[in-house]
């Protein structure tokens, strides 16, 4: 492989509309899909991740592509040695396959964060003093949480699509005069319920508002075209996409952004210093400032790269897993399904469940102990969703979620039902202690310590 070849560019710049990709019908493989992990009974079996929503596994593609980066690292824009020029310019290709994967326009920027929290929270640096903010109580804590309580609306969680639309035409009308901006997911973290974000988009523009798509679980399993969509900004992770080295992106239009001060200070964000003055650049160097996560960006443009070749595969593989995995649990008594929008939703592969009688600590710890399944329980880092989901269900303050994706088999699904099955019958078949991290079988012996690489 040349060396100039790791990451080959989408566009030559981030100026240039995106050029078409082929498809295939394959799945991308991804690192540790042979992972073996022990069990209770002093069995192993292969890892069953049911976690991709928090983090997903490392796509090969990624892993290729940092390896054949590393040898010639360097840091980016401050240098004319042949490592640096090299890197830079593999630091800038990456933004234009970020620019590409997302179908922005061709004046938007890509400013490379650390992850959609911090994209978020970048822009709400951004906002300008006098702007609202309509979110609603669904959302992420990154998208909830980062902007001026005293300027911001909270929208109850809606009920359907439609109702979704109609209370942000509502709080638009009734928002002060200035500018105003609207934050939405793209799919629940907690549901996978995708929201009407074109919709959602065209009701701001009737408005005179902006729009931001919070698309760190969306851009994984579905396409974000921005100019489609006519949303005005998307934040993504790499750490949802396939690429866990640290690296997510805040792609959209400029003015905001050039018109605020640096999110960091510091060099790469200066254009000019002097006794008395700091002038600071515009674009995305305004708020990159210290040395960038190089490898972070291109790890997640690589990620881009082989999702866009690979991406009406991927939809086909989750759609058949997400519809054979929420068949199977409807079929199991005592185990409730979570929706915003109703069963009848489209979502990408996320399914929130509890299950009768049994703690969702108890039911996510039985999973991995005895059947080497990873799911998460918990709020997922959005508590006023979750609590509205489980109103109705005062046995249960949190819930169990089980998200798919590219390690996800359909053993790993028969697994997972029959698991849940048998948890809601018999229950576990081991004591269970309360522990600092929550349940743990009673006589566990299971090695989990970290084994050291270091």
């Amino acid at each position: 492989m040349s060396i100039l070849s790791i990451l080959e560019p989408a566009t030559s710049t981030a100026q240039r509309p995106p050029v078409a990709r082929l498809t295939t019908g394959t799945i991308p493989s991804t690192v540790g899909a042979d992972l073996l992990v022990p069990l209770a009974d002093g069995r192993v079996t292969d890892y069953a991740n049911f976690d991709h929503g928090a983090s997903a596994p490392c796509l090969e593609s990624v892993r290729r592509a940092v390896e054949a980066a590393l040898p010639s690292y360097a840091s980016v824009h401050r240098g004319n040695g042949y490592a640096s020029r090299i890197t830079t310019q593999w630091y800038e290709r990456a933004r234009a396959e970020v620019h590409a994967f997302v179908g922005a326009r061709a004046d938007d920027q890509v400013i490379f964060t650390r992850q959609t929290t911090d994209a978020l929270n970048l822009l709400a640096k951004a906002v300008p003093a006098d702007a609202t903010v309509i979110v609603f109580e669904s959302e992420h804590h990154a998208a909830l949480l980062p902007w001026p309580a005293e300027r911001t609306v909270r929208l109850p969680a809606p009920a359907s699509s439609n109702a979704a639309v109609t209370a942000v035409a509502d709080a638009l009308r009734q928002a002060p005069e200035g500018p105003r901006l609207v934050v939405v997911t793209g799919a629940s973290n907690v549901t996978g319920e995708i929201f009407p974000i074109a919709e959602l988009a065209a009701v701001a523009r009737a408005h005179g508002a902006r729009i931001c798509l919070d698309a760190a679980q969306l851009a994984p399993h579905r396409e974000v075209d921005i100019e489609q969509l006519d949303v005005d900004w998307v934040t993504i992770s790499g750490h949802k996409l396939y690429a866990p080295y640290g690296a997510g992106a805040l792609i959209g239009r400029a003015d905001w952004l050039n018109a605020a001060d640096p999110y960091l200070y510091g060099g790469g964000a200066t254009a000019a210093v002097t006794g008395d003055l700091t002038v600071w650049n515009e674009g995305p160097a305004r708020h990159e400032g210290g040395s960038p996560n190089v490898i972070g960006a291109i790890a997640l443009a690589a990620a881009c790269a082989t999702i866009s070749k690979h991406r009406d595969a991927i939809e086909q593989h989750e759609r058949s897993l997400l519809a054979r995995l929420r068949t199977g649990l409807a079929q199991i008594p005592g185990v409730t399904t979570y929706d915003i929008f109703g069963a009848e939703a489209d979502r990408v592969g996320t399914v929130c469940f509890t299950v009768e009688g049994v703690s969702s600590t108890l039911v996510s710890a039985a999973l991995s102990a005895e059947y080497g399944i990873g799911v998460r329980d918990g709020k997922f880092c959005a508590h006023p969703l979750v609590g509205h989901l489980l109103q109705n269900s005062p046995e249960h303050g949190t819930a169990v979620r089980a998200t798919l994706g590219l390690g996800t088999t359909r053993e790993h699904v028969d697994r997972l039902v029959g698991a849940v099955r048998a948890l809601a019958g018999p229950g576990p078949r081991t004591e269970y202690t309360e522990s600092a991290h929550g349940c743990q079988p009673t006589d566990d012996p299971r090695d989990l310590e970290a084994p050291r690489i270091w």
